[in-house]
Parts: C-alpha cells; structure tokens; sequence
C-alpha cells in the first residue's frame, strides 16, 4: 500500500508536540494541508514551519485552548464559515491530571469534559459538512487504553475517557451511512511529556527513583518498551487513508500488547 494523502485537509489538535505533532508530520509527509491547533500561538508559529510542503502543501494553524470549548468553536467556524473543507479530523489534547478517582473534585470532571468531549463535538459538528460535501470523511479519536480497561491511578481520565469513547461508536453509527468513518486510537505509554510528568509523579508519591517506577511500567508492557509517537502516528495514517474506508466505529489499541484484554 502507498498511503497518499495528497490533495487531503486535515484538521490535527495538540498539535505542538507529542502524539499531535507526531501525527501532524506524517500527514504532511503523505502530502496533506495541515492545519494545527493549540493554545500557544507562538509555538504554533514555529512548528508550522516544521511541516513538509514539497508536494505543494499549505499548511496553517488555529489557537484554542479545549479547556475552553467556545474558543474551538469560534477557532473551527473561522475556517468552516470562510467554506475551508476538511477531509480530516484527529481530536486530540493532553489528559486530565493523575489521582484516585474518589478524591476527584467537581471542576476536574467539568474540565475534563470540556477539553475531551465537549470541543470534540464542536469540531465534529463544524467539519462533518464538509466531509459530506467532499464525498471524504475520516474522524480519529485519540483516548486512551482506559477505554477497554481502567489505568490504576487516572480516576478522572477513566471515567472522561470512557464518555468519548462511546460517543465516537455513537458518531461511527449516525455518520456511516455518509462515508464519514469515526475510529479510536488508543495509546499505550509514549514517549512524550505526559508520560514524564506522570512518571515523575508516581515516583514522588511512591518515594521511588524515576528509574525504578519506569521499570515498573516496561515490566507490564510485553514489547518491553514505550511506544514512540511516531508509531500512534502511523496508525492514524493509515485510519485516515482510504486504504481504511471500511473501518469504522472501532478501538485501535497501539500499546505494545499491554491492555489485559482483547
């Protein structure tokens, strides 16, 4: 298979760094317009200049924070209302903070649910047009493992999770019959700075040594490694392809055989 995404919009949130970014290059590698979206408008700047455009490509970029849906709402309509088609949609941002779920307090679900649910909806319901009028829809989740199994300690991101988790399989049922194909990526631990603060905080609250609670965690992942986000990225390639039109309403855990199920 030659995955080209050449003549293909795609909208990529989280998109500074991590998983986002990673998945942002790819698609401009495959020869996508790319446009990026964040909250820090400066950093967004510089990384859009990062992007290939030797097929052509033109890439831009959106500043929101998906803490605060109406600002993504207003963010995706500048485009839409100005008839930007996009072919693409990857609903992406940082996870909520660590911590048993009995201890979690009311604005950390509100927030959680702002940034994972809530501004997701809003760039579904502003982009989903477009994909109708183009005859071309892909919309990729990225959540988390959590969603077939809970993570020990991610209380707030469990119970988020799983929310978004069945509203994509809802989206996947309602869009289908359009051609527009809605699916889940679900990363195991990557190499990113959310696995770093995450780790630095077990060992903290453990009083254990970085090393020891890195360890800890290869031990459960039979690959014996984190993943590079590169490798989300590639799973997002090929969902976004249409080499993937008949994949739909589906988890893709791309974990190195960690989740105990199937």
């Amino acid at each position: 298979m030659n995955i080209d995404l050449s003549g293909k919009n795609a909208l990529v949130c989280g998109s500074t760094k991590g998983i986002g970014f990673a998945i942002a290059k790819q698609f401009a590698l495959l020869g996508a317009n790319v446009t990026l979206m964040a909250r820090n408008g400066a950093l967004l700047e510089r990384v859009v200049r990062d992007l290939d455009t030797e097929k052509g490509q033109k890439h831009n970029f959106l500043v929101a924070d998906f803490s605060k849906p109406s600002e993504v709402k207003e963010a995706i309509q500048s485009k839409t209302n100005a008839h930007y088609l996009y072919h693409i949609l990857v609903n992406n941002s940082g996870g909520p903070s660590p911590g048993p779920l009995v201890n979690a307090r009311e604005e950390e679900f509100l927030n959680a649910f702002n940034a994972h649910l809530l501004s997701s909806h809003y760039l579904v319901q502003n982009v989903v047009d477009g994909m109708k009028q183009s005859g071309y829809g892909r919309i990729i989740n990225i959540i988390s493992t959590s969603v077939k199994m809970p993570l020990k300690g991610l209380g707030v991101s469990n119970t988020i999770r799983g929310a978004v988790g069945n509203w994509s399989k809802t989206l996947a049922n309602e869009l289908g019959p359009m051609g527009i194909t809605v699916n889940n990526i679900l990363p195991g631990a990557t190499s990113t700075d959310r696995l770093s603060q995450i780790i630095e905080g077990k060992a903290m609250k453990l009083n254990e040594s970085v090393d020891e609670v890195s360890k800890e965690m290869l031990a459960e992942i039979p690959l014996n490694r984190f993943a590079k986000p590169e490798e989300i990225a590639y799973a997002a390639a090929f969902l976004a392809s249409e080499f993937a039109a008949y994949i739909n309403g589906i988890n893709v855990p791309v974990d190195g055989g960690r989740t105990g199920n199937l």
